[in-house]
């Protein structure tokens, strides 16, 4: 995602880059200079960083997951002192399906059976991606279900029949892929699918800048894609 973001920052004219960091250590320098930092790292680095923004009151961009519920309301705390930016997600097309998918589930009702299936590459450290996390927990806000106590990782042995409330989220890890996401809605005699492929990372690094444009004009407080692109406005 480094890589990425330096592929695309000269196509957004209103940023400079600063500098781009990949030791925890060395951004106190610039800390000072900038307006908003934009973090892709791992859930302890993260935490590193988020530290030493709402020290400096600079707004932040996080595209880490993997993080625990702990850390997510670390990052709770610190919106109230600085503007954050967090999403499992920063592909435009991805956060279209959060919406068509809330949408879906709205329109077709509960007797509909969801499961999501998730495809990244092999060397992935974090299962189910938060983008699956966040399509199921979609899907469980407009049913009125709890994420946690509904949510089943893949299944094996002998179960019993389906339960209606289920929420099926399926991790495949398979070479070189990017992130490929699809949402499944089904009944008996017929099933709705929803998907999204990416085939480079530019589709996260230009949603990732455009948030951080978006953000450098924005009060302390926790923000997401749906935000930048006006799906969501509280």
């Amino acid at each position: 995602m480094g890589q990425a973001l330096l592929e695309s920052l000269p196509r957004e004219s209103s940023l400079e880059l600063l500098g781009a960091i990949s030791s925890k250590d060395s951004i106190d320098s610039l800390m000072n200079k900038t307006d908003v930092v934009i973090d892709f790292t791992t859930p302890h680095a993260t935490m590193d960083l988020l530290f030493k923004c709402k020290k400096a009151k600079k707004a932040i961009v996080i595209g880490t997951t993997g993080l625990s519920k702990d850390e997510e309301a670390i990052i709770f705390e610190a919106s109230k002192e600085i503007p954050v930016l967090f999403s499992p997600n920063y592909s435009i097309g991805v956060n279209t399906l959060f919406w068509l998918t809330q949408k879906a589930a709205e329109l077709l009702g509960p007797g509909y059976d969801a499961e999501i299936v998730e495809m990244h590459h092999r060397f992935k450290k974090d299962a189910p991606s938060g983008t699956a996390k966040q399509l199921a927990k979609v899907i469980a806000e407009v049913r009125n279900l709890d994420y946690e106590a509904e949510a089943r990782h893949g299944r094996v042995g002998i179960f019993n029949e389906r339960k209606p409330s289920e929420i099926g989220i399926h991790a495949l890890r398979v070479g070189d892929a990017i992130g490929e996401h699809t949402v499944i809605l089904g009944t008996l005699g017929e099933r709705l699918e929803l998907t999204y492929r990416a085939s480079t990372r530019a589709a996260y690094a230009s949603g990732a800048l455009r948030g951080a444009i978006w953000l450098s004009s924005k009060k302390s407080g926790l923000y997401d894609m749906q935000h930048v692109l006006g799906i969501k406005t509280s």
